[in-house]
C-alpha cells in the first residue's frame, strides 16, 4: 500500500529539493507527535503562527462556536460579520489612534501587496524602499521587495521602481527622496537572524518618511501579537508607522493577515475607482473568532509578561562553548553558533533528540528559537537541555 510520504511527494507540490518530510500524527500544547507517538517540540510555533501552541481550547471552542453559526457569507467588505467587528475594535482600542482601521486578509504576503497598493493611491507615486536582508512574502509585490537579489532573480522582472538600503545603516536613508510611495521595514529584521534596529534607527526612517512625504509600512507579521513582549514591537522603539501588516499569530492558528492604517487613507479604496482592494476569503468568520479567541487568552493570561520572562530563562540557560551571541526579544530569539558548526548539521540531530527547530533566510550561523508564548518554565529547560546535548554530541563526533 502506498504510503502518506509517497503521496506526498507525488501530488503535493514542494518547496525544495529536500522537505523535512515530517509526518505528524497529531499535536497539543507545545508539543508534535509522529506517527509512532514520538513527541517533539516545538521551538519553531509554524514560524511564529501557533502562540497558544496546539489545540488550546479556547481557540478550538471559538472556531466550533463560529462554524455552527456561519463561515463564508459574501466577499469580504460586503456583510456586517461581528467576528470581524469584534476583532476589529479590540486591536484598534490597543493601537495608536492613527491605526483605527482595519483590512483584513488572508496571509502576511497579502497584507503586504495591500499597503503597497494602498501607499501607491494616497501618494499618486510609484516608488519604495526596502532594506537588504527582509522578506515580506511570496506574492509578486512581496517578493519584488525581498532583500535578497538571488531571491529575486528567478522571477524578472518584478515591479519596477524598487530600491533596498541596508537596516541599521543611517547613511543609507539619505537615499530616500521625493517620489517615493512608502518605505517597508520590520522592527526586529525576522530572517536576517532577528537584528534589533540599533538606537533611534526606527526614529529616523520615521522622519524621513515624514520629510519626503512617504508613508512608513510596518511589518510586524512575525513580530506582532506579543511574541516580542509587548503587543507590537513598534512599541519598545517609539515610532508609529502610517500602515501596519500583521499575519501570522494574527489569526490564532487559521489563515488570517491584516493592514491597518487611519480611516482616512484607508476610504482612498473605496472610490475611483471603487473596490480598490478586494479579497474573497479575507477575514474569514472563523479565522477572526479563533484570532480574538487567541488574543485574549494572551492578554488576560500575561502571556507578553511571560514571554520576556521565558526569554531569560534561555538566555540564562542556553550556555555551551559552541553558542554565541543571543539576540532578540521575548519569544522571538536567534542562538549564534560557532562558524565551524555548521547549523543545518546542528537542526538535523537536534530533529532526531525531539526538537523541531528552524533556521533563519538569510543568516547561515544561527537558529530560531521561538516557541509557543504558553511554554512552561519546566518546558524550557527541557529545550535548553535537548539543544546542548545535541551540541555536546557535535563536539564528540568531531573529536
Amino acid at each position: 500500500m502506498i504510503s502518506n510520504r509517497q503521496l506526498f511527494l507525488r501530488h503535493v507540490a514542494q518547496t525544495s529539493e529536500s522537505s523535512l518530510q515530517f509526518e505528524i500524527e497529531r499535536a497539543e500544547g507545545i508539543f508534535f507527535y509522529d506517527t509512532s507517538g514520538k513527541p517533539y517540540i516545538d521551538l519553531v510555533s509554524g514560524v511564529s503562527v501557533s502562540a497558544l501552541g496546539h489545540g488550546h481550547p479556547a481557540v478550538v471552542k471559538a472556531v466550533k462556536d463560529q462554524v455552527e453559526r456561519y463561515m463564508h457569507t459574501m466577499v469580504y467588505g460586503e456583510f456586517v460579520q461581528s467576528p470581524q467587528v469584534e476583532y476589529a475594535e479590540w486591536l484598534t482600542e490597543r493601537l495608536p489612534r492613527s491605526l483605527d482601521n482595519v483590512y483584513f486578509v488572508n496571509s502576511g504576503s497579502e497584507a503586504i501587496d495591500g499597503a503597497m497598493k494602498l501607499a501607491k493611491r494616497c501618494t499618486g507615486r510609484g516608488d519604495f524602499f526596502a532594506f537588504e536582508k527582509a522578506y515580506h512574502g511570496g506574492t509578486h509585490g512581496a517578493m519584488s521587495i525581498l532583500g535578497d537579489a538571488k531571491g529575486r532573480s528567478g522571477y524578472l522582472p518584478l515591479l519596477p521602481g524598487i530600491k533596498h538600503i541596508r537596516f541599521n545603516c543611517k547613511q543609507d536613508l539619505e537615499r530616500i527622496q521625493k517620489g517615493v510611495a512608502g518605505v517597508i521595514v520590520e522592527p526586529i529584521q525576522a530572517e536576517a537572524g532577528i537584528i534589533e534596529p540599533s538606537e533611534m534607527f526606527l526614529t529616523k526612517v520615521r522622519e524621513k518618511c515624514d520629510e519626503v512625504g512617504a508613508l512608513m509600512i510596518l511589518d510586524e507579521i512575525q513580530t506582532g501579537m506579543g511574541r516580542t513582549g509587548k503587543l507590537m514591537a513598534f512599541e519598545h522603539f517609539d515610532v508609529v508607522p502610517d500602515i501596519l501588516c500583521l499575519a501570522k499569530s494574527f489569526g490564532g492558528g487559521m489563515p488570517l493577515g491584516a493592514f491597518i492604517a487611519s480611516k482616512e487613507l484607508m476610504s482612498k479604496l473605496t472610490f475611483d475607482p471603487p473596490l480598490g482592494h478586494i479579497t474573497t476569503f479575507g477575514g474569514h468568520p472563523v479565522s477572526c473568532a479563533a484570532g480574538m479567541a487567541a488574543q485574549r487568552v494572551v492578554e488576560e493570561g500575561r502571556l507578553m509578561v511571560h514571554a520576556v520572562e521565558m526569554e531569560q530563562r534561555y538566555r540564562s540557560g542556553l550556555k555551551h562553548p559552541l553558542i554565541g551571541r543571543i539576540r532578540g526579544k521575548g519569544l522571538f530569539l536567534a542562538v549564534e553558533l560557532d562558524r565551524e558548526v555548521v547549523v543545518n548539521r546542528f537542526i538535523s540531530k537536534a530533529f532526531e533528540n525531539g526538537l523541531v527547530i528552524d533556521q533563519f533566510l538569510f543568516s547561515d550561523d544561527s537558529f530560531r528559537i521561538a516557541p509557543p508564548l504558553i511554554i512552561s518554565d519546566r518546558e524550557v529547560d527541557e529545550s535548553i537541555e535537548r539543544v546542548v546535548a545535541t551540541l555536546d554530541g557535535l563536539v564528540k563526533q568531531e573529536n
